[in-house]
This record gives C-alpha cells, sequence and structure tokens, in this order.
C-alpha cells in the first residue's frame, strides 16, 4: 500500500486527478493543483515509497541525473497494481485517471505511459524528463498529454524535456508543450496553462 489522500469529487463522471509530487513532497503538496485543474473532480494524492536523505521519492536514482532502471520498472509497476486496488476501494472508474506530476512525480507518471500504456487517459507533466533511453515506446495514440518546462531548468535541461515530448509524438500521443523561462519552480502561470488545457479536452 502507499500512502494516499482521496478526495471524492462532486462529479463522478469526471477523470481522477492522481497527483504525483516532487522529490521530498508528499501527498499533500499538490492538492492546490486539483482545485485549479478542476474543482468537481476526485483526487487521489500518492506519497512516493523511496526515501533519498529522509526526503520521499518515486524510484531511486544512483547520483543526479543517473537513475536505477531496475527500480524505476519496480516502482512503476508498484504503483500500477496501488491504483488497481484504490480503484476497487474507492470505487472509481480505473480507466478514466489523469495524472497530474511535478519533476520527479512526472517522470513517474510518464514511466507508467511508457510501461502500462493503458494506466493512463491522461497526463499533466510539470518539467519532466524520462529516464530511460533507447528503448521503444508504445503505441499512445488518443492519449493527451501536457508537458510544462522552463528554458532555463539546471535540473531538467531543456533537450530532455523535448526529447520526452518529441518520443511521445512519434508514438502517437496528443502532445501539447507549455515553455517558460524560467527554472524548475511550478509557476502559476503554467498551472493555469494547464488547467486550460485539460478543460479543452475534457470538453
Amino acid at each position: 500500500m502507499m500512502q494516499h489522500i482521496f478526495k471524492q469529487g462532486i462529479d463522478k463522471t469526471k477523470p481522477i486527478l492522481l497527483l504525483l509530487h516532487g522529490t521530498g513532497g508528499n501527498e499533500v503538496d499538490l492538492l492546490p493543483l486539483a482545485d485549479v485543474i478542476d474543482k468537481e473532480a476526485s483526487v487521489l494524492s500518492v506519497r512516493g515509497n523511496v526515501m533519498e536523505n529522509g526526503m520521499p521519492r518515486f524510484f531511486r536514482r544512483l547520483a543526479e541525473g543517473v537513475y536505477d532502471e531496475e527500480d524505476l520498472v519496480f516502482r512503476t509497476e508498484e504503483l500500477d497494481t496501488f491504483l488497481d486496488s484504490a480503484s476497487k476501494e474507492y470505487g472509481f472508474d480505473r480507466s478514466n485517471i489523469i495524472a497530474i506530476g511535478y519533476s520527479n512525480g512526472a517522470n513517474i507518471a510518464a514511466s507508467l505511459l511508457f510501461h502500462h500504456k493503458d494506466s493512463l487517459k491522461g497526463a499533466i507533466l510539470h518539467h519532466p524528463l524520462f529516464p530511460r533511453e533507447g528503448a521503444e515506446w508504445p503505441n499512445l495514440t488518443g492519449i493527451p498529454v501536457y508537458i510544462s518546462a522552463g528554458q532555463n531548468d539546471p535540473f531538467c535541461p531543456a533537450v530532455e524535456s523535448t526529447a520526452l515530448q518529441n518520443k511521445m509524438i512519434i508514438a502517437g500521443a496528443d502532445v501539447h508543450a507549455h515553455w517558460e523561462s524560467n527554472g524548475h519552480s511550478l509557476t502559476q502561470t503554467e498551472v493555469q496553462a494547464a488547467a486550460d488545457w485539460y478543460q479543452k479536452c475534457t470538453s
């Protein structure tokens, strides 16, 4: 089981918003984002099970920018299995989940799409990079994905987010990219842009 918060939404037909925090965050951090994206939707906010110097993460890394790919695969499977059990516990549609991830949370969301393409209906990825190289993506035709990135992000270089975007497009995903001149911090403007994108995708 993964530590989490579930909030039942007003409209059960809306997508379930899966919130995935960044390194050092927890299941409370991104709750304000859910209110911006869709106040009526149900929310499932999850805490990563990996600890790095006392900071929660969703998978291990061997060094800055060097990821433990074996653990990534294991933790992605763990999260996918958790979503199965949570859907049964809380009675929501397993096929109606849209992930909202920031940094490490965005990376594990991308990994869900890569390893379990049917696990998400769509994804909002703030400052992502995908930590597996040289592998072929599954067919993501029809999957809407929003990516926001900073042109001056020291932890997630623009070239990495662009590479992820291009790989997803080649795989068939409907990708919208939002760029800012900022660094790694999550800005109000990129969150609002994500909300505008979400409304267009779900209306």
